[in-house]
């Protein structure tokens, strides 16, 4: 049995579209999750034209199809940048080194896959060389602002019972900070090395990039005594895309058009809170 589940933008969905699709895939009784928002149906079998059903409703509405069994995770693995904060760091920390439109360039394309991640990270690293560290501060407090619906997806999975990991290939100096915010028991990333106040233009190492973002997956989830079938891992990038193919739901989020390509399950219109409704919450259920 799976479930067709279709997620829109508050007061996007519309009902004859629910209806239709499930007419059109033999589906069972319409869910309501989120009135004119997020709804869902089963189905006996997978549809055969289920890539050709998403392009066909992709203006209106993102459609996954999930395993109806085990969709309540017991962790939750979020990338930082672009995903649980609506920035790239780096890139705010460039614009007050005025290279910003270089490195969002560097970003861009290692995102995309287009690039070797380590070695872009080093290089957009160097450029922030003699940068005040109070700059972060200034950063965090003026630049970053938190992805609609995160506080609501960590505190409703937690309150379930879920442990929440943030592991980013950005810096420990603002994952210790959106974590806290967030509501995330742990948290992963680089460190910005600095010399007498100021960024030295280096970064700790070993770099935390696509597989230490695996390796977490692998520890946590040990260390819980869950199977990675149980996690939902959520990112954007291509450094994600480890994590995402392994875990148990891995969900491309407002992702880049080649993680998009290698994801089963991707969210473009809904918020943080479209991986609740992933997992079957309704948002009468929703806690934060």
């Amino acid at each position: 049995m799976f479930i067709v589940s279709l997620i829109a933008r508050p007061g996007g969905l519309e009902p004859a579209l629910v209806s239709a699709l499930r007419n059109a895939t033999g589906g069972g009784d319409v869910t309501w999750l989120s009135q004119g928002e997020a709804a869902e149906f089963p189905v006996g079998v997978a549809p055969s034209n289920l890539e050709e059903l998403c392009a066909s409703v992709a203006d209106q509405a993102d459609l996954n199809l999930l395993p109806a069994e085990g969709r309540r995770k017991k962790m939750l693995l979020a990338d930082m940048d672009s995903t649980m904060i609506e920035q790239e760091c780096i890139d705010e920390l460039a614009e007050e080194a005025g290279v910003g439109a270089h490195v969002k360039d560097i970003t861009a394309r290692a995102m995309n896959g287009e690039l070797d991640f380590e070695g872009a990270l080093t290089e957009r690293v160097a450029l922030l060389r003699d940068l005040p560290e109070g700059v972060i501060d200034r950063v965090l407090e003026t630049r970053i602002t938190l992805m609609p619906g995160g506080p609501a997806l960590v505190a409703t999975m937690k309150a379930n019972g879920a442990y929440a990991a943030l592991v980013s290939g950005g810096f420990t100096a603002f994952t210790t900070r959106v974590a806290a915010m967030v509501g995330f028991d742990e948290n992963r990333a680089n460190t910005l090395l600095t010399d007498a106040g100021r960024l030295s233009g280096e970064v700790g190492r070993p770099i935390l990039g696509r597989e230490a973002k695996v390796q977490a997956l692998e520890e946590i989830s040990a260390r819980l005594g869950i199977s990675e079938a149980e996690v939902l891992a959520v990112g954007d990038g291509a450094n994600d895309l480890g994590m995402l193919t392994r875990a148990g739901m891995g969900v491309a989020l407002h992702a880049k058009p080649s993680v998009q390509a290698q994801c089963d399950l991707r969210v473009n219109h809904g918020d943080l809170t479209a991986l609740l409704y992933l997992q079957g919450y309704a948002r009468s259920e929703f806690s934060g």
